[in-house]
């Protein structure tokens, strides 16, 4: 452990902080030689087990991701490829982009978006995007009949979330050079939308506890 490391542990507060408070403490404390991603993870009263207790959703960061997305937009018909190009897709195409999947076994892209009548080609590349979590999905909001608009949406911070196999979920709410009422109106955000995203299999606390940390700091509990 580096003495840097070492100096944080024994500043760490013992206690819950408030969202403002932990993200007070955090920010001039993250003293990397790079801007440093503020994070939050919760920990879930859930089964990872059970199916009907799987959480996912989506939330609208109300000052952005931390990082730029790309974007890739499955979509026929003409019109609404320049509609999306207009919106900030890097990738659009149908079915020329489909074979360009096929061929290079990749898409470049941090998000795929289709439409609905494109779901049933995109099938057959479904292994190639599945185990890169680029299959679009209803359950994320990039299956609809405006490809445009879904752009815009993620392209002005709109993420999606999982649990993992330990009933954690993981999100990225901000870097540390932002102004410190982003980071909490970000972090707050995130904290409802996992709330939200209570499935009705689960019993008892939901939202167990939540931390906020930086990328090679502590974490500091927050009160949920």
């Amino acid at each position: 452990m580096s003495k840097r490391l070492q100096a944080l542990k024994k500043e760490k507060p013992a206690g819950t902080l408030s969202l403002p408070e932990a993200v007070a403490f955090l920010r001039p404390r993250a003293s990397a030689k790079f801007d440093e991603t503020i994070e939050l993870h919760a920990h879930l009263g859930v089964d990872p087990k059970q199916g009907e207790q799987a959480v996912r959703g989506t939330v609208q960061l109300p000052h952005g991701a931390p990082a730029p997305v790309r974007v890739a937009v499955f979509v026929r018909d003409l019109t609404a490829q320049r509609a999306a190009t207009d919106a900030g897709a890097e990738v659009v195409g149908g079915a020329e982009l489909l074979e360009r999947v096929r061929t290079a076994g990749k898409l470049p892209a941090d998000v795929a978006v289709a439409t609905p009548d494109m779901m049933k080609d995109l099938a057959g590349v479904a292994k190639i995007l599945g185990p890169k979590g680029l299959m679009p999905n209803p359950k994320t909001g990039t299956i609809g009949p405006d490809p445009a608009k879904i752009v815009r949406e993620l392209k002005k911070g709109k993420v999606a979330f999982k649990m993992d196999e330990t009933g954690n979920v993981h999100l990225a709410v901000g870097k540390s050079s932002w102004p410190e009422e982003r980071l909490v109106a970000n972090a707050r955000a995130a904290l409802e939308a996992i709330r939200q995203a209570r499935p009705a299999a689960a019993k008892g606390e939901f939202l167990r506890s939540a931390t906020l940390t930086s990328t090679m700091g502590v974490g500091v509990r927050v009160r949920v």
